[in-house]
């Protein structure tokens, strides 16, 4: 039987180009939901040690499936191609779960654009993974993410009810979404004066010794005094660990993470985060990494804005190209300064 999703869609997309991750599928379908345009994706995550979709990207296609009353072929696991038919947004109660430790912050990541643009307010219950390696953690979007979405004029808050660490997962949030009708451009040129700075780790069902080694290795690469450091003791479905440092500037809050593996000295994951951090401090820009793939869409939909940031990753340089495909926008990159960045969206004309 031929495959209906071969013919009648509005674009056909690689899922394996650039970074050629989960990403790309994750930006087609927020941004199909909003722009009511259909898609088809050949190749997804083909170059994965397991391609095609996992239990995590599945439950992404789901979910933005049931908040648009979309028709989906493809949808399976371990599938690595997809059409896409979006319908209708609809705001409302929804939960999503993965079912493994995959992240909730990335199936939330694929809704948002869509519930934000809705006509109804929406709650949403996510189960899964909250503290992801591979994806950025729950910290990240209250800290940093969320209070730029704030300045565009999408009201979103998140509570975390339970954290989920990889393998177990068990993790738990609850987000609520206040849409808007249109977004605000927004402008993130400079970060201003550091306002705070702190090292903070967090773990679970593991020794307290572990976490004193990463701050400590963290603060004395970074200069930083004792006093901006805490550690954090939480209960989980399984042990797990990680190493956040936060810095608040006056136009901006940045946050560098780094996560404990087995076999990984605790040494090694505060320096990892402490390099992040300094790396970002020395470039002088805003914007670090995460928060420039999470704002292309945004800035995108909002057909203007602009911000400075690191040169942008191979990770970037894939979303934008994606972002490119759904907008009739003029998203581009151009070097500033040896570390300096721009990344700009305007309206065609």
């Amino acid at each position: 039987m031929e495959w209906a999703g071969l013919h009648d869609v509005d674009l056909v997309l690689d899922g394996s180009m650039g970074e050629g991750g989960g990403q790309i599928l994750r930006t087609a379908l927020g941004l199909s939901a909003v722009t009511s345009r259909s898609f088809r994706m050949e190749r997804i995550r083909a170059a994965r040690k397991k391609p095609g979709l996992q239990a995590q990207h599945l439950t992404a296609v789901l979910a933005a499936a049931q908040i648009c009353q979309a028709r989906v072929e493809g949808a399976s696991l371990g599938s690595q191609r997809l059409a896409f038919w979006p319908g209708p947004i609809r705001g409302g109660q929804y939960e999503f779960d993965v079912g493994t430790a995959g992240s909730t912050v990335l199936v939330l990541q694929t809704v948002l654009p869509g519930l934000g643009l809705a006509k109804e307010a929406s709650e949403l219950i996510l189960r899964g993974g909250t503290h992801n390696p591979l994806a950025p953690p729950f910290d990240f979007l209250v800290e940093v993410f969320l209070p730029i979405l704030r300045r565009m004029g999408l009201r979103v808050e998140a509570e975390l009810e339970a954290h989920g660490f990889y393998p177990a997962g068990g993790g738990q949030m609850r987000v609520r979404i206040q849409p808007t009708n249109q977004l605000q451009p927004v402008e993130l040129l400079h970060r201003g004066r550091v306002l705070e700075h702190e090292i903070y780790a967090v773990l679970s069902r593991l020794p307290r010794h572990i976490a004193e080694r990463e701050v400590e290795t963290a603060r004395k690469h970074l200069g930083w005094e004792k006093k901006c450091v805490r550690i954090v003791e939480v209960d989980s479905a399984g042990p797990g660990n990680y190493i956040g440092i936060r810095i608040q500037c006056e136009q901006v809050t940045e946050l560098f993470t780094a996560f404990g593996q087995i076999k990984v000295p605790a040494e090694k994951v505060g320096l990892e985060a402490a390099r992040q951090a300094e790396h970002w401090l020395q470039a002088e820009v805003p914007v670090g990494p995460h928060l420039a793939d999470q704002l292309l869409i945004y800035l995108g939909l909002a057909g203007g804005g602009a911000f400075r940031t690191l040169a942008p990753s191979l990770h970037t340089q894939t979303n934008l190209e994606v972002v490119r495909c759904f907008l009739e926008r003029v998203l581009r990159i151009e070097q500033q300064t040896e570390h300096q960045w721009l990344v700009v969206a305007e309206s065609r004309r």
